[in-house]
């Protein structure tokens, strides 16, 4: 699975909106501070929990699925296990109208549920992260591959 930058950007560039599928509410887990990153750079995210359903995350309400986010979403992030990719996206092909980008995490994938979403005409990235994602391509990553926050001539 190889992505040209140009297509990583195009996909981030036109994307407003947000589901993060398998998020937590534990600040320590990838899911969680993904989420926040793709928040505070002005991102709608909503997350999505059965297990953590009517609490609140990052303003707004977790819901339990996708059909209860009710529309509006440009892409649908998993951060679920390979194997339950197929319903997850088999829901969001039914319930997410206007559905630009299925996006799998690092680690997921799935070939028959990538090829079914694509048939729809829905953008998929597999095996990758948005927010490693855009800190390389919008310039936030330095030479170690983070950023440190600090303006030093020293290494």
């Amino acid at each position: 699975m190889s992505y040209s930058h140009s297509h990583l950007k195009d996909i981030l560039t036109r994307t407003r909106s947000i589901a993060v599928v398998g998020v937590s509410v534990n600040p320590v887990r990838p899911s969680y501070y993904v989420a926040r990153y793709l928040t505070l750079k002005g991102f709608t995210v909503v997350p999505v929990n059965p297990m953590h359903a009517g609490e609140t995350l990052f303003g707004r309400e977790v819901v339990a699925s996708l059909s209860g986010i009710g529309g509006g979403i440009d892409m649908v992030d998993i951060f679920r296990r390979s194997e339950a990719v197929p319903e997850i996206v088999d829901e969001a092909l039914d319930e997410l109208p206007g559905l630009q980008t299925i996006w799998m995490q690092i680690g997921v994938s799935h070939a028959a549920a990538a090829a079914k979403a694509q048939a729809r005409g829905i953008t998929v990235v597999q095996n990758r992260c948005p927010k490693i994602e855009y800190q390389r391509l919008f310039g936030e990553l330095r030479m170690g591959g983070f950023a440190t926050g600090v303006i030093s001539s020293k290494l």
